[in-house]
This record gives structure tokens, sequence and C-alpha cells, in this order.
């Protein structure tokens, strides 16, 4: 279940970390999920004793090849009822791209306005919660307004 937050979550354990990064230019990033075959958010499992913020670290530079900024909001969550734990979405500062380590699981990204990448989520799956995401970001950047359009 989706829910928008402002702290984070402390019911229950968190096991998942999931990032939209965001330029200086106002644009966001997605990858490419060769299994799923769906643009999504970057992120994963946290591996045993991670923190969130190594975590997300981890996660950026595996599947993009990007470092993020210290400017991180917690602002999403999902509550997966199977495992009774949360999935964390944080909105984030890039602050470069980096030479990936050979064997990592970079699938390929996509720049672009929170416009397009509601557009093509719609398109490629039309995942609604994905979607939510997606527009809630955009607001809190400033980049799309409560209906969901650009400024």
């Amino acid at each position: 279940m989706l829910r928008f937050i402002n702290e984070l979550p402390t019911d229950f354990p968190i096991g998942g970390i999931h990032c939209i990064p965001v330029f200086d230019n106002g644009n966001l990033m997605m990858v490419w999920d060769r299994e799923e075959k769906v643009l999504t958010t970057i992120g994963g499992r946290l591996e045993r004793n991670e923190s969130l913020q190594d975590g997300l670290e981890r996660e950026v530079l595996e599947e993009a090849g990007i470092e993020l900024s210290d400017k991180r909001i917690p602002f999403a969550s999902w509550f997966w009822q199977e495992t009774k734990g949360y999935t964390i979405y944080y909105l984030a500062q890039v602050k470069n791209f980096v030479d990936m380590p050979k064997g990592f699981e970079k699938t390929g990204y996509v720049i672009m306005n929170f416009e397009t990448a509601i557009e093509m989520i719609k398109k490629i799956e039309g995942r609604e919660e994905r979607i939510e995401i997606i527009k809630r970001a955009g607001i809190i950047v400033g980049q799309l307004d409560e209906e969901g359009n650009s400024r």
C-alpha cells in the first residue's frame, strides 16, 4: 500500500529503498528494468546491517552510475503486507555521474521531465502507484502542479 510520508515509519522494518534522482534543471532519472520490461525508480533491497543512506548510495551507483548530494527527502512508502516491511522512496539531488566498476547492474537510464516520465509509464505499463509516486515527486520539486501538469 502506497502512502505519502513526512517521516520514516517505525511500526515495521524498512527493507527496501528507492529514489527519484533530480538534476539541477528539474529533470529526473529513471532506469529500465530488463526483467520486468518497465521504466522504474532506482532502488532495491537493503543488505544486512546496511543503513538507508548507504543502501541508497549503493543502489544509485549500481543501477545508474550516479552519486547523490546530501539533499534527500523521504516522501513515500510502500508497505509490503506479505513481508510486513516497507520500501521507502526518496527524492534526491544528483551530485554527479561516476565511472562504474564492471559487474554492476546498469541496465540503462532515461533522463526526462516529470510529465514525460508519467506519459512513458502510462504507455509502457500503466501502474497507477508508480505514476502517483512520480506525480508527488514532481509536485515536491516544483515541476508539476497538483493536477500533475507541468508548471
